[in-house]
């Protein structure tokens, strides 16, 4: 079974597998360092407003919840 970022709870650390979004979202992703290979620390998930905030880097970022489905990860 494959996982997703938008199945990770708080504090899980994982590794980007796949980018499953469109070209537009795909590049807007990558310019943010989230493409295949980047290592990803979740560090809070808001249910009411469907956002996740995620680690990069240096850089902290929300995405949305359907932008979270489509990022395929791996623990690590």
């Amino acid at each position: 079974m494959k996982k997703k970022l938008s199945d990770c709870k708080k504090a899980c650390i994982v590794k980007i597998t796949k980018l499953n979004a469109d070209s537009e979202l795909r590049q807007r992703l990558i310019s943010f360092g989230i493409m295949k290979d980047a290592v990803v620390e979740v560090l809070e998930l808001a249910p009411a407003k469907s956002t996740i905030e995620i680690k990069v880097g240096k850089m902290r970022i929300a995405l949305r919840a359907q932008e979270a489905e489509l990022i395929e990860v791996v623990k690590i």
